[in-house]
């Protein structure tokens, strides 16, 4: 959770028009943020969605830059003629860290990063919410060279279920279905570095979240962000059903693995 605490300047990408602002986490720690804010043109259910993806980044340990709720003054906005002329509104939004220095993955710099079984959790975890975004969108990859290595980081989650935008017919027909992703990025880990075994302790993560920790995450969600109860009840039933699927999910993905490339240790 974090508090904004100045206005920085639009980020210059995204469709949903992310803003950086100067915040500080529950901690009392400085941080510059990316934030989408509730009245993006995509609609308040991408941040939704953004909220979800965060708390599994957080149950799963997966590669995604801190994030969470932000809270943004009054005072702060009416500092910026900008946030102020767009009617932007004091309240929640979601924020995120910024990535200094990041680049983007591709097929030149991919084998370098020192995380690259941590993909099999992003996997998993775009694989079970519907997110084709992250290849789809060659920029949803970032890769930064860190002390001890070069590192993935998987950012931009306001795309799942398909396009973001859900609705309760939406998540009944998704419930079921999947559509495999193996291009670019994921279908190079698949081929040369990926093995069902590193799948497996994310699969046994997902399985063991409990029905409350489903209800305490979905109280979380702010009302004006998702005010019908219809919509937040289908969501919560939409996300047990997935968890109960991980297996079938992982078994669909790892389907994809070369068999030559099932035992082999590849790094």
């Amino acid at each position: 959770m974090f508090r904004a605490v100045e206005y920085i300047g639009p980020v210059g990408l995204g469709a949903t028009s992310p803003q950086l602002f100067r915040a500080e986490n529950s901690h009392g720690d400085s941080k510059v943020c990316v934030v989408k804010l509730s009245a993006n043109r995509l609609g308040a259910k991408v941040l939704v969605n953004e909220l979800l993806a965060a708390q599994f980044g957080c149950w799963l340990n997966l590669c995604f830059p801190p994030g969470g709720l932000i809270k943004i003054s009054s005072e702060v906005l009416a500092g910026s003629r900008r946030l102020t002329a767009a009617g932007v509104l004091p309240g929640w939004h979601f924020g995120c860290e910024y990535l200094k220095g990041a680049g983007y993955v591709t097929k030149f710099n991919l084998h370098r990063a020192v995380n690259k079984e941590q993909m099999a959790g992003v996997m998993l975890f775009d694989h079970l919410f519907h997110n084709p975004d992250r290849t789809e969108n060659r920029k949803n990859l970032l890769i930064r060279k860190e002390q001890d290595g070069y590192k993935i980081y998987a950012i931009d989650n306001s795309h799942l279920f398909r396009r973001g935008k859900w609705t309760i017919e939406m998540l009944k027909q998704l419930t079921d279905s999947i559509t495999l992703n193996h291009r670019r990025s994921y279908g190079v880990l698949l081929k040369y570095y990926l093995k069902p075994t590193h799948f497996f302790k994310y699969v046994q993560i997902v399985k063991n979240i409990k029905d409350a920790e489903l209800s305490e995450f979905m109280e979380s969600i702010p009302g004006e962000w998702l005010p019908d109860l219809g919509e937040r009840q289908a969501l919560q039933e939409f996300i047990t059903a997935r968890r109960d699927k991980v297996d079938w999910v992982m078994r669909r993905l790892t389907d994809l693995i070369p068999n030559i490339n099932r035992s082999a240790n590849i790094h």
